[in-house]
């Protein structure tokens, strides 16, 4: 009678374990979240704060002849 057929037992899960993968996982996502829009909001920060293009300063820069009269 060593024929057992029913599986082998398997220890039980441990739900703490469980547990602190979730709440691992959860910390990951929300820090990662928090990073990719930190990143946008950056960019799309300087895109509507760009500087002005150099061609633009150079006419700022030059006097205009005559206005000093």
């Amino acid at each position: 009678m060593s024929d057992d057929r029913r599986p082998p037992r398997r220890p039980k899960k441990n739900p703490t374990r469980a547990i602190s993968v979730f709440i691992v996982v959860v910390v990951l996502l929300v820090l990662g979240t928090l990073l990719f829009n930190a990143i946008r909001e950056k960019r799309e920060f300087e895109r509507q704060n760009a500087q002005p293009s150099a061609a633009s300063d150079v006419k700022r820069a030059t006097p205009v002849i005559g206005a000093s009269q």
